[in-house]
């Protein structure tokens, strides 16, 4: 026997009531856990529930899930209305649909599998003035719950359009995005059963951005843990449309006719992970096996990979450390190998195994390359199949005491220094900001080496900004160079080269007070003159600028005013 419904339950209709801040049942989340024969009020609602049998687990039912139960019913001197034992038949229904006593769903809404609860309902949540069949109007009544399952129900579009009922729980809680790889199992059937669309036993694979069968599919999916098992149902908008599909005689599937609803069993068996390594879309790194803990080889790691190289083609040119031959040992970002292998290998986790997509841009470009195995065309795309061995990355500041800092902070901008008077500039800078990291102001050093490590730090912050000038980031050297005459207010190094970021962003006010006070500190600096001069050109040119348009402004104003105005009336 069914329960019967009294007022319905319309969540918004409680949560909208002036006098109740609360849905009935939130304040137990924060209040501690209810013990066996022990009662209490939820919330404001005056529903009062006693726990008579502990559940297992810490989840809890959520409106919108499918719930099966056992119940009795009861007034309160114990005379029975209503029984699922009775029948031994457990009632399956969804909460927050009115579908039962709203006070029962509240109550529910609280319970973890196996619970079993007494719960008493005042009038309101219960079956109202109206009363029922066993039931007088205004009646408190109580039920005695056993909650036997549930089934989580989603909504995964907001709209109705594919409903998703979680018949079994996956690992982790790790979902598909857009460019993984997915295996998946699937049945699809229309309303009468028949069956239109089905994978084999081994199932299906394909990556989520290139969609599949519907775009049902591929919504659900991303949605989904590894081993998730659901229940999808799908409306036409979401399925086939208007059009419905075709026979598929290759398959031996029947058409679906248009405007279907379809009835999906889909199982996520395991997904591939697709990293986008560059941000880009030109080098793609699919994780074929999951490595060991949390660190990856990061910039400045000593790595051993294998790995074999391939041409999209299948071509193999190049093999490292299979098939009886060395790893390859290097330097992360460090220009020893291809930036595409690079930049992968420092994403990846210690016995992590990986397949790389590699766009020309980060292969070998436009140049022919001769490999151990093969010749690499011009602007080839190239896949490599890697395996980290094993990596060693440098010592994070904190690991290192205040000489080993300083150390390692000269070490780095001397490797910056190289590069920059290599040309690589970007580089350069990277290595500039590294070597203040080792000796920024937050760690600790003894009164003899602070000023060293001012030094060094001022050093790499003019340094870094000379590469920010050299590669048109001056709102960058702007920045750096601030830093340094916060602690040298005279530095000229410093003055001259914001002096040359201010002229470049058109802020030439700010840009001749840095030369003249440069000019203060040093007044015979031939460079500095010479950036005053330039200055002075770029002033002239401004103000002949300004000259001309305000004599237009003028102009333009003098020929408005003397137009005669046009006055309209009666004649």
């Amino acid at each position: 026997m069914a329960v019967e419904k009294g007022k319905g339950t319309n969540v918004s209709d409680i949560e909208g009531e002036d006098d109740m801040d609360e849905e009935p049942g939130e304040v137990i989340e924060s209040a501690p856990p209810l013990q066996v024969g022990e009662e209490r009020v939820l919330g404001s609602s005056g529903i009062k529930k006693k726990l008579l049998k502990m559940g297992v687990s810490w989840e809890t039912p959520d409106f919108g899930d499918e719930v099966t139960v056992n119940y009795v019913g009861t007034l309160l001197d114990g005379k029975k209305f209503c029984s699922t034992r009775d029948s031994d038949e457990p009632l399956t229904f969804k909460l927050g649909e009115g579908q039962v006593a709203k006070g029962l769903d509240h109550g529910i809404i609280t319970m973890k599998k196996g619970e079993c609860a007494l719960f008493t309902l005042p009038p309101d949540f219960g079956y109202g003035a109206e009363g029922r069949d066993g039931v007088p109007p205004d009646s408190v009544i109580q039920f005695e719950v056993e909650l036997l399952s549930w089934i989580t129900v989603v909504d995964i579009c907001k709209d109705g359009g594919i409903i998703k009922k979680i018949m079994e729980k996956g690992q982790r809680n790790e979902r598909p995005s857009d460019l993984d790889e997915v295996l998946v199992k699937y049945q699809v059937t229309l309303v009468d059963g028949t069956i239109v669309a089905k994978t084999p036993e081994e199932g299906i694979e394909f990556y989520v951005k290139d969609g599949h069968l519907c775009s049902a599919l591929t919504k659900a999916i991303v949605t989904m843990t590894k081993g998730e098992k659901v229940k999808l149902i799908v409306q036409p908008k979401y399925a086939f449309g208007e059009k419905g599909r075709v026979d598929v005689a290759t398959c031996g599937l029947p058409a679906v006719p248009p405007n279907s609803v379809l009835n999906i069993k889909l199982e996520l068996v395991s997904f591939k992970s697709v990293i986008d390594v560059t941000g880009d879309s030109k080098v793609f790194k699919k994780i074929l096996k999951e490595g060991e803990g949390a660190f990856v080889a990061n910039e400045g790691a000593v790595v051993t990979i294998s790995y074999t190289a391939r041409l999209e083609d299948g071509t193999i040119f190049e093999k490292k450390g299979v098939d009886g031959g060395h790893p390859l040992e290097f330097i992360t970002d460090e220009e020893q190998v291809i930036p595409g292998l690079d930049r992968a290998a420092a994403t990846m986790k210690k016995g992590e195994r990986a397949l790389l997509t590699i766009s020309p841009e980060y292969g070998f470009g436009s140049d022919v390359a001769e490999r151990d195995l093969a010749v690499v065309p011009p602007c080839s795309n190239l896949v490599y199949e890697v395996e980290m061995w094993d990596f060693i990355t440098e010592k994070a500041p904190w690991e290192l005491n205040s000489q080993e800092k300083i150390d390692a902070a000269g070490k780095k901008k001397e490797e910056g220094n190289i590069l920059f008077r290599s040309g690589k500039y970007q580089r350069a800078g990277k290595k500039y900001d590294e070597a203040v990291d080792y000796v920024s102001e937050d760690q600790p050093f003894g009164d003899d080496e602070n000023k060293l490590v001012k030094a060094l730090r001022i050093s790499c912050w003019l340094n870094g900004a000379a590469c920010s000038l050299k590669l048109n980031d001056f709102q960058g050297a702007i920045k750096l160079c601030s830093k340094v005459l916060e602690f040298e207010f005279h530095n000229v190094k410093a003055l001259y080269r914001r002096a040359q970021a201010f002229m470049e962003t058109s802020d030439l006010v700010s840009a001749d007070l840095d030369i003249k006070n440069a000019l203060e500190a040093d007044p015979q600096n031939r460079e500095v003159k010479l950036l005053q001069k330039t200055l002075r050109q770029l002033q002239f040119e401004s103000n002949k600028r300004d000259v001309k348009l305000f004599s237009n402004m003028f102009a333009k104003m003098s020929k408005d005013s003397s137009v005669p105005m046009k006055v309209s009336g009666n004649c």
